[in-house]
C-alpha cells in the first residue's frame, strides 16, 4: 500500500463515527462524580483546586470505560492515585529546573510506553499520567500547593470509585454481555451449519467470555451463579455442533439423517439464543417448547447411528445443562474454589514487571513504541517552549495521547484529535463569546461537555475529542484563563503534537508486515500441537490428560488471534508485503482455520478412559507434531513447508481406524497441503 493511500485510509478511520450501544446511566454517574468534585472544590477551595480535582475525576472516569474486566472502582482508584503521584513528582522536579523536568519526562514517558506490555488499559492510564503531569506541573507555585493539587486529584479518583460502589449500574453487566455474546455466537454458528456444514467459527467471543470469567477472589464470592458454568458448556457445545454437521464424521450429506441434523441445529440455535437472552438480562429462561421437543425426539435413533447419534445425544444433554445454568435463582451455587482467579493489584505488580522485562529486547514493538514516544514527547516539549505560544504542554500532551504501538491507530488518532480539537474549540469559543460565562457557569459547561464525552466516547475518537476540547476550554475559563489565551494555542500546538507523532512513527516504525510470516509460523506450530494433543488421547485413553488438550487449544486460539490482529494491522501499513501477499495470507489463514476445525472434530469424539488405545494414533500424533514444528521453521525461513512425514504415516497406517479418525485424519493432511499451496510462489 502506498503512503498516500495509507494516509487516506487512516484519516477516514479516524473520522469514522460508529454506531454502538450507549451507556447513558454509566455516563451520568461519571458526570455526577465530576460535578460533585468541581462543585465542592469551587465552594470550599476556589477555582484552582477545582481544576486540579477535576483532572483526577475526569481521567478516573475515563479509566472505568476501558475494556477491562477488573472491578471499575479499582480502575478509578488506580487512575486517580497514579495521577496524583505523577503530578506531585512532576512539580517537585519541574519547579526547580527545566532540564531536570525534561529528564523526568523522558523517564516517565518511557515507562508509560512500556506499560503497554501489560495491556491497553494499563497503557492508557499510564499515557494519561504523562499528559496530566505536563498540565498540572504548571499550576501550583509551591510544594505545599503541589501536594494539595495532588491530593485533590486523588480525591477525584476516590469520588468516582465511591459512586461506582454506592450506585452500581447493571452489576456484572460486562461479564453478562461477554457470556451472552458467546452463546449467541454459537447460536448463529448452529444456524449457519444448516446451510454450510463446514462453516467457519470465529473463537473471539469464546475467548472474550473466558477473559471475563477470570475474577478476583472477592468477586468469586459474589458472582451470580448463572455466570459460573455456562461458558464451559459453551466451549463443549461448539465441537459437538461441528461434528454433528460435518458429513465427513457426521450424517450423510443428503437424506433423512441430514434433515434431522438440520432440525437439531435449528433447535440448538433457538435454545442458545434463549439462554443468551436470560443471562444478558438476568431474567428467567423462556423455554422454547418446539425446539426442546426436537432435541428430545425419540425417532432420532432411527435416523442417526454411530458418531452422529452420539453427537445428537451429547448436544441434547449439554443444552439441558445450559438451560439449567442460565436460570437465575435455580438453586445452583458458584464454588469460588473452581473459579479462574485474577490477581489483585498488589499481586499483579510482579507480573507486570515480568511482562515489561520480556519486552526489553531488540525488535520488540513495545520497546520501539516506548522509545518513539519518549523522543516525540521530549521534542514536543522543547518545540512547545520555543514557539511563541502559551500552554506549551499541549504539543507533547497531544503526542502522548495519540501515539499507539501500531501505525494505523497512531495516524487515525492524530487526524481525529486535530479535527475534533478544531471543532470543539470552535463550538466552545462561540459559546463563550455569546454567553460570557462566569466561574460557576464555566464549571457547569465543563461538566456538560464531559458528560457528553462519556456518553459518546465509544462512537469515535474524533467525537470524544470534540467534547474534550470544549471541556478544557470551559475548565480553564473557570480558572480565569480567557478563551483568546487558549484557543489559538491549543489548535496550533495540537497540530504540532499530531504531526510529531506521525513523523515519529514514520522515522522509527514498528511495521507488522515483515512479521507476518513469524505470526503464521506460530499459528502452524500451535495448531499442530493441538491436533497432536487430541490424537494422543486416542493413543492412550486411560493415561491421557484432558488438560493437555485444553491448554493446546487455548494456545492455538491465542496464536490465531495474534495472526489476525497482525494481518489487520499490516493491511493498513504503507509497506510492501515482503514475500507474503494478502491473497497468500488469506488462503493460508483459511487453511489453518480448517486444520484447527478438523482437530476440533476429533476432540468432539474423544474416547473415554475405558476405551482401548487406537493403534497408530501415537505415531500419527508424533509425526504431526514434528512436521508442524519443522513446517513452522520453514515458513519463518521463507520456504514452502513439506508434510511428507504425515503423508507417509497415513499411507502406512494399516490398522483399522474409527470412523471419526478415518475422516478427520485425511482432512488434517489436506489442510496442511493447502497451507503449502498458499505459500507456493
Amino acid at each position: 500500500m502506498s503512503w498516500l493511500r495509507a494516509l487516506k485510509d487512516t484519516a477516514r478511520t479516524g473520522m469514522t463515527v460508529e454506531r454502538t450501544r450507549l451507556e447513558p446511566l454509566v455516563a451520568l454517574r461519571a458526570t455526577a462524580g465530576l460535578a460533585v468534585v468541581i462543585g465542592v472544590s469551587l465552594v470550599l477551595l476556589g477555582p484552582g483546586a477545582a481544576a486540579s480535582s477535576a483532572f483526577g475525576a475526569f481521567m478516573a472516569a475515563i479509566a472505568t470505560f476501558q475494556q477491562s474486566w477488573r472491578p471499575r472502582p479499582v480502575l478509578a482508584l488506580a487512575s486517580g492515585l497514579t495521577l496524583a503521584v505523577s503530578t506531585f513528582v512532576g512539580y517537585l522536579v519541574g519547579s526547580s529546573h527545566t532540564v531536570l523536568f525534561l529528564a523526568l519526562l523522558a523517564v516517565w514517558t518511557f515507562a508509560a510506553g512500556m506499560m503497554w506490555a501489560a495491556g491497553p488499559t494499563a497503557g492508557m492510564i499510564a499515557s494519561g499520567n504523562v499528559a496530566i503531569m505536563l498540565v498540572t506541573v504548571t499550576l501550583p507555585t509551591s510544594v505545599p500547593q503541589a501536594a494539595g493539587h495532588a491530593a485533590m486529584i486523588a480525591a477525584g479518583g476516590v469520588v468516582q470509585a465511591l459512586l461506582i460502589v454506592v450506585f452500581p449500574v447493571r452489576r456484572w453487566g460486562a461479564q453478562r454481555d461477554a457470556l451472552a455474546d458467546a452463546l449467541a455466537a454459537e447460536a448463529d454458528y448452529a444456524r449457519r451449519l444448516r446451510q454450510d456444514p463446514v462453516a467457519p467459527f470465529d473463537p473471539a467471543p469464546l475467548m472474550r467470555a473466558r477473559a471475563a470469567a477470570a475474577v478476583t477472589p472477592r468477586q468469586a464470592r459474589r458472582r451470580p451463579a448463572e455466570l459460573h458454568g455456562a461458558r464451559g458448556l459453551a466451549e463443549r457445545i461448539r465441537p459437538v455442533l461441528a461434528s454433528l454437521a460435518d458429513p465427513a464424521v457426521g450424517a450423510d450429506a443428503e437424506g433423512p439423517g441430514r434433515d434431522r441434523v438440520r432440525e437439531l441445529l435449528a433447535a440448538a440455535g433457538t435454545v442458545l439464543d434463549a439462554a443468551a437472552h436470560a443471562i444478558r438480562h438476568g431474567e428467567p429462561v423462556a423455554l422454547p417448547a418446539p425446539s426442546l421437543a426436537v432435541l428430545k425426539s425419540p425417532d432420532t435413533a432411527d435416523l442417526l447411528t454411530g458418531a452422529p447419534l452420539r453427537a445428537a445425544r451429547r448436544l441434547s444433554a449439554l443444552l439441558d445443562d445450559v438451560l439449567e445454568t442460565a436460570q437465575p435463582g435455580s438453586g445452583r451455587t458458584a464454588d469460588p474454589a473452581e473459579s479462574m482467579l485474577r490477581p489483585t493489584l498488589p499481586r499483579l505488580a510482579p507480573l507486570v514487571a515480568k511482562a515489561v522485562r520480556a519486552e526489553l529486547r531488540p525488535g520488540s514493538p513495545i520497546l520501539r513504541h516506548a522509545l518513539r514516544l519518549t523522543a516525540v514527547a521530549c521534542a514536543g516539549y522543547l518545540i512547545g517552549h520555543a514557539l511563541p505560544f502559551g500552554h506549551a504542554y499541549w504539543a507533547p500532551m497531544a503526542s502522548v495521547m495519540v501515539m499507539r504501538p501500531d501505525f494505523s491507530q497512531t495516524y487515525a488518532r492524530a487526524v481525529a484529535r486535530f479535527c475534533g480539537t478544531l471543532a470543539g474549540v470552535a463550538v466552545a469559543t462561540g459559546i463563550v463569546q455569546l454567553v460570557h460565562p462566569g466561574v460557576y457557569l464555566s464549571g457547569f459547561l465543563a461538566v456538560v461537555s464531559a458528560g457528553l464525552m462519556y456518553v459518546l466516547m465509544r462512537t469515535g475518537y474524533a467525537v470524544a475529542q470534540l467534547f474534550v476540547s470544549a471541556y478544557v476550554v470551559f475548565l480553564l475559563g473557570m480558572g480565569g484563563v480567557g478563551w483568546d489565551q487558549t484557543v489559538p494555542d491549543r489548535v496550533a500546538l495540537t497540530l504540532v503534537g499530531g504531526l510529531l507523532a506521525m513523523i515519529g512513527y514514520a522515522v522509527y516504525p514498528a511495521w507488522e508486515t515483515p512479521r507476518l510470516r513469524t505470526r503464521l509460523a506460530d499459528w502452524i506450530a500451535a495448531d499442530g500441537r493441538y491436533a497432536a494433543a487430541v490424537l494422543s488421547q486416542y493413543a492412550d485413553p486411560a493415561a491421557a490428560r484432558r488438560s493437555d488438550v485444553r491448554e493446546a487449544l487455548l494456545a492455538a486460539r491465542d496464536a490465531r488471534v495474534a495472526w489476525q490482529d497482525a494481518l489487520d494491522r499490516a493491511a493498513g501499513e504503507p509497506v510492501r508485503h515482503r514475500g507474503l501477499s494478502r491473497a497468500a495470507a488469506d488462503e493460508a489463514g483459511d487453511a489453518l482455520a480448517a486444520l484447527g476445525r478438523h482437530a476440533m472434530l476429533l476432540e468432539a469424539h474423544l474416547p473415554d478412559r475405558a476405551h482401548d488405545p487406537v493403534p497408530g494414533a501415537a505415531v500419527l500424533a508424533h509425526a504431526l507434531r514434528t512436521a508442524t514444528e519443522a513446517g513452522a521453521k520453514e515458513v519463518r525461513e521463507r520456504r514452502v513447508p513439506c508434510w511428507d512425514g504425515v503423508r507417509t504415516v497415513l499411507a502406512e497406517w494399516d490398522a483399522p481406524r474409527p470412523g471419526v479418525l478415518r475422516g478427520a485424519a485425511e482432512q488434517l493432511l489436506g489442510s496442511l497441503d493447502e497451507v503449502s499451496e498458499a505459500l507456493r510462489p
